[in-house]
């Protein structure tokens, strides 16, 4: 019987990768943020709900902005999971599960969520879309399977931290 597991782990990366993820971080949270404040705006001001499709072509044209050109220097697929992330935060909203969402905080915990089109798992190493060199993963334990889903993330004490969601064959 196969079951969706998760492995987190911590990760010490280089300069260059610190640098990279933050550039991600910031770029995820900017996103999200807009995206928030665009479907509010939307929403008070025209009386429109937007959903997520929509946020996606707003993103698209935002990212031709000639002020927003350094959105297009992180890899895509975080922001997109992060417009995805937002449109889940609406849906439990409606439902009557959470509170309305709110904005992203730089100082609190950082993370960008990698689908399996945007990271690389060969032989036991990570290799995340638009970085050169694989992470720095300290293993404690070892899952069988192949990752289908990666999110990377930095608490408030700068330690950095990866989760993977494994869809593993458990034994009878």
């Amino acid at each position: 019987m196969k079951q969706l597991r998760g492995f987190k782990y911590r990760f010490y990366p280089t300069s260059v990768q610190r640098l990279e993820l933050a550039q991600t971080f910031g770029c995820s949270r900017y996103v999200y943020n807009w995206a928030l404040a665009l479907r509010t705006n939307s929403y008070y001001q025209d009386n429109v709900s937007l959903t997520y499709t929509d946020t996606s072509n707003a993103l698209t044209k935002l990212k031709k902005d000639p002020e927003k050109l350094w959105l297009k220097k992180v890899s895509a697929v975080p922001l997109q999971q992060g417009l995805r992330h937002l449109n889940t935060a609406f849906k439990s909203f409606f439902t009557g599960k959470t509170k309305y969402p709110r904005f992203k905080k730089k100082n609190n915990r950082q993370s960008a969520h990698y689908a399996p089109n945007a990271f690389k798992w060969e032989s036991r190493k990570l290799t995340l879309a638009k970085m050169d060199r694989p992470l720095k993963i300290r293993f404690h334990r070892h899952f069988k399977g192949e990752p289908r889903s990666v999110v990377v993330s930095k608490d408030p004490s700068n330690r950095y931290f990866v989760s993977f969601l494994v869809d593993e064959q458990l034994d009878q």
